[in-house]
């Protein structure tokens, strides 16, 4: 294990545009917003390319950085000297956030009602995925950013078969739920 982890601090995403991002992620999702930093240049080093790899005379306009949940976001606009496509999902380096909720049918609603373009309808999660009330759909930002909503509020089959079970924003730490109960 790489010493002295305690798990994500945050995840950073790049986005064309910030007040778009910032409407789809406070009133949309419900992130709490933070500070802002920037912007940044590198007229004379190359640092922009060796810590970024973006090319050298690069700006980063903004910073912003929001909350949601136990999980913080950070958020980029660049203005890059010599852009080149964002990579699909399924090419390399390509990326999707998912958004653990209770109850997926008010979330679905909830993005429609805001506008937000849901990607076909719920499906079930299968295998050791499967569980009473598990499912999942995609959605996109208005940038095209691909997001997934996933609710299993009662387990998923994996769970009989481990003793220590993946993350679960539901049920955060049961060893520590567990040994709570067994003192009370």
């Amino acid at each position: 294990m790489l010493p002295g982890l305690r798990g994500v601090d945050h995840i950073g995403l790049t986005v064309p545009d910030m007040e778009r991002a910032l409407e789809f992620f406070v009133e949309a999702i419900g992130c709490e917003p933070y500070y802002r930093l920037g912007p940044f240049r590198d007229d004379d080093t190359d640092s922009f390319r060796d810590q970024f790899g973006v090319h050298p005379r690069s700006v980063l306009n903004e910073i912003r950085l929001l909350r949601l949940g136990n999980l913080n976001l950070e958020l980029f606009v660049w203005n890059e000297a010599d852009s080149a496509a964002a990579p699909a999902l399924n090419e390399s380096g390509g990326h999707e956030l998912c958004l653990y909720v209770d109850e997926i049918d008010p979330a679905i609603a909830h993005l429609r009602d805001h506008g937000v373009e849901v990607l076909g309808e719920k499906m079930e999660l299968t295998g050791p995925e499967a569980g009473v009330g598990a499912s999942y759909v995609y959605f996109r930002a208005p940038w095209g950013l691909l997001l997934e909503l996933i609710s299993y509020p009662n387990g998923r089959a994996y769970e009989a078969e481990f003793v220590r079970p993946l993350w679960n924003p539901a049920r955060p730490d049961p060893a520590v739920r567990a040994s709570r109960e067994a003192r009370a």
